[in-house]
């Protein structure tokens, strides 16, 4: 066995629909708090969907400079908002370390779509010179929230972006995990972003028949499990956590949140945008992050489901987690998405805090909207309806899955010199 090393989180960051940073996102989660409401950032009137869950509040000139605004697409700038606040949090000083083994690895679905549809909508209505931005391509591409945070901090480590949809973000935090306990890295910033909401985001996905309509009572509409589900709720914003070598953390005196314990990545293989009817990728994601953990699946406590409130999506996950985990009467599962919306390349990094908060805090969110399961839908799990679980977590898991059949979990455990 490979002498690997500890990766702890030392810092957190959290802009969404609930909350603005991680403390007030976690509270929100508690409460039970719908992030849905009718669309703001654009004139939804004629859109099938014209609900979602947008981040409220937020000022790009409380965080940036108007030059600045001009360079980043907000999936950069939220990126940079929960990077800050992570790296505010775990007590980083830099200039009292090596830069050279700090790096950033930061994931997106999408990238700049906002800017992508801006810029092509601008050249359309043109006579056909093509007037672009300067900033066009850095604002458009993935890997630019990435470059970004590092070129803000000096930050010479390894540094790039993933891109595997909805698994994007859950994918960026194995890679740093494996690169850190691998020796390759001290600290990783790592994360995901999206800012979806959006003429082309709403659109796309209306035109998949992927979201939910419920425009008269979007505040209930993201129901995980619910025998009346009828999409998913786009939602928006960024989740960046602080990973870190244990013995680096300890010898600066760092706050150790939880222990990151194992990663498992594979693929359903089955379809562009529907998952494996049986949850084969999510059964081999799961099973491979077990085994990485060296954990059995009894000593799971709580597992974040990558539910989206899907016909399809939820099914095949409940399957699979019941080929993984058995009857479990010993454990608690919960669709935060309920809650935040699916944040789509974000969505793993954000479920990813739920899961630190839950092994620091005991504390099992809820799945809300959720009133009557399926018949035959695992009808025996604990899928922590309407109301929070207090209960020991010692160790968490974290699903997500994306279009292209990416499947990826992460497990977090409690922390424990």
């Amino acid at each position: 066995m490979p002498d690997f090393k500890r990766v702890v989180v030392t810092g957190v960051g959290a802009l969404t629909p609930i909350g603005n940073d991680a403390a007030n996102f976690g509270r929100a989660l508690v409460a039970g708090v719908s992030g849905a409401a009718p669309i703001t950032h654009f004139d939804a009137t004629k859109f099938k969907t014209r609900f979602a869950c947008e981040v409220k509040g937020f000022n790009p000139l409380d965080h940036f400079e108007r030059a600045e605004i001009r360079k980043y697409d907000p999936f950069t700038q939220y990126a940079l908002v929960a990077a800050d606040e992570a790296i505010r949090h775990a007590e980083l000083d830099f200039n009292k370390l090596n830069r050279n083994r700090i790096g950033v690895i930061w994931g997106s679905g999408a990238g700049g779509l906002l800017t992508l549809q801006e810029q092509i909508s601008e050249f359309a209505r043109g006579e056909g010179t093509p007037r672009y931005n300067p900033f066009f391509g850095a604002k458009m591409i993935v890997d630019i929230a990435a470059g970004v945070i590092s070129i803000k901090h000096g930050l010479r480590g390894l540094n790039y972006a993933t891109v595997s949809a909805c698994a994007t973000s859950t994918t960026a935090l194995i890679d740093a995990f494996n690169y850190i306990r691998w020796g390759k890295a001290d600290v990783l910033i790592s994360g995901g972003s999206e800012a979806p909401i959006n003429e082309t985001g709403i659109g796309s996905y209306n035109a998949l028949r992927a979201l939910s309509t419920r425009n008269e009572t979007p505040a209930t509409a993201s129901r995980p499990f619910d025998v009346s589900r009828d999409g998913f709720v786009v939602g928006e914003g960024a989740g960046a956590l602080v990973l870190e070598e244990y013995e680096h953390a300890r010898r600066r005196g760092a706050p150790i949140l939880a222990e990151v314990v194992g990663g498992g990545m594979a693929a359903d293989a089955y379809h562009l945008t529907g998952t494996h009817p049986e949850g084969e990728g999510a059964y081999l994601s799961m099973q491979a992050a077990l085994d990485d953990a060296g954990l059995h699946a009894t000593q799971i406590d709580y597992l974040n489901a990558h539910a989206t409130s899907t016909e399809l999506g939820d099914a095949s996950e409940l399957h699979a987690i019941e080929r993984v985990f058995g009857p479990a009467p010993h454990l608690h599962i919960s669709a935060t998405k309920s809650m935040t919306g699916h944040l789509l390349g974000a969505a793993g990094a954000v479920e990813a805090i739920a899961c630190v908060l839950a092994v620091q805090q005991d504390i099992i969110p809820p799945t809300i909207n959720t009133t009557q399961v399926n018949a035959g839908l695992a009808s025996h799990l604990h899928l922590t309806l309407g109301e929070c679980a207090y209960r020991s977590v010692e160790y968490a898991m974290s699903n997500s899955f994306g279009f292209g059949g990416h499947t990826a979990t992460l497990v977090l455990k409690k922390y424990r010199e």
